[in-house]
């Protein structure tokens, strides 16, 4: 460990030894640096201080700690370190014990369409996830940026955890196009940001548009792992046939399961049968039966559609689920 993550290193050590293992001092040291620096958006922000709040915890911090961890952080002005240690104190206050990250290795890496990957990656020790969470994702071509993802899948017996980007930012793009099999990336603590499984029997609608299908997709798999009677229609909406980048494994679950419908929602696809063609919400409204609980992820103006239409089509507030960490 060399530069500025080995001079923070050994100033932090030189004032309370101990404070700051060695192996964790260059990702520490960037995710302070981003911290102060500000310029991440609301959800990447929430992501950054959730990693760093629980290495506050896992490091066993104190409040006298931040002396010692901002004056080895080199031209940092006062004010701005001590308000970025308060907020990490509060997020630490709000997370449970656990490790500050998960070093996994990427053991797949698919491109599942035109700026589209699908990746697995395999933790060094097993992510405690659940479906519908959310997870802090953090890759080497760019140090202490941490970025929401949500996994495809449930639980699985080997622990491998799979996510689907699209290069839509720095962090996503290098996720997509620069990542490789074999490459080492580092996830947070996983988070529940409201899309996680009601308990119950009763139906569910899922509307996914893009790669927010894929906190939708490991809900099927969890209700497949504990049936419970329920119906799930899955409304998948595209622009194209073409677009649609899960289709294979969704065809797959399709054919898998008699209680799980999928219906395809084209926006702008002439071929596709008249009962595909329109917009995901525009299905949904169209599918949408008394009891479901509905789920919904996907784009900015997707989940602003749903705000807006769900309702009015009779969709009552406590059974409309959307994301709360940040939109896909």
């Amino acid at each position: 460990m060399t530069g500025q993550a080995g001079r923070f290193w050994a100033a932090v050590e030189d004032r309370c030894p101990g404070l700051v293992p060695e192996r964790d001092a260059p990702l520490l040291h960037a995710s302070l640096l981003r911290l102060l620096d500000g310029g991440d958006d609301r959800a990447a922000r929430l992501a950054l201080l959730r990693v760093l709040g629980c290495a506050y915890r896992s490091l066993g911090w104190r409040s006298w700690h931040a002396a010692a961890i901002g004056g080895a952080l080199l031209a940092v002005p006062g004010m701005r370190w001590w308000r970025a240690w308060r907020l990490v104190e509060r997020t630490a206050a709000r997370v449970g014990d656990g490790p500050a990250w998960w070093p996994v290795e990427v053991v797949d890496h698919d491109r599942a369409a035109e700026g589209v990957a699908a990746l697995t990656v395999r933790p060094w020790r097993r992510l405690p996830h659940r479906p519908g969470q959310a997870v802090p994702v953090c890759t080497p071509h760019h140090p202490g940026r941490w970025r929401w993802l949500s996994p495809a899948n449930a639980p699985r017996a080997d622990g491998t955890v799979e996510f689907h980007v699209r290069a839509v930012g720095s962090v996503s793009g290098s996720l997509v196009r620069a990542v490789r099999v074999g490459d080492l990336l580092h996830l947070g603590a996983p988070a529940d940001c409201g899309l996680e499984l009601v308990d119950g029997d009763d139906d569910l609608l899922l509307v996914a548009g893009g790669t927010g299908l894929a906190p939708l997709r490991a809900l099927v798999e969890q209700v497949a792992d504990a049936p419970a009677g329920r119906r799930v229609t899955v409304i998948v909406g595209a622009r194209t046939f073409g677009d649609v980048y899960d289709a294979i494994a969704l065809d797959k679950l399709q054919q898998a399961y008699d209680w799980l419908r999928i219906v395809p929602a084209f926006s702008d696809d002439p071929e596709a049968p008249p009962a595909e063609q329109g917009t995901a919400i525009g299905l949904a409204i169209h599918h949408h039966r008394p009891g479901q609980h509905v789920y919904v992820c996907g784009p900015p103006a997707m989940l602003a559609a749903a705000r807006r239409w769900l309702p009015i089509a009779g969709v009552p507030a406590d059974r409309l689920h959307l994301p709360t960490l940040g939109e896909r």
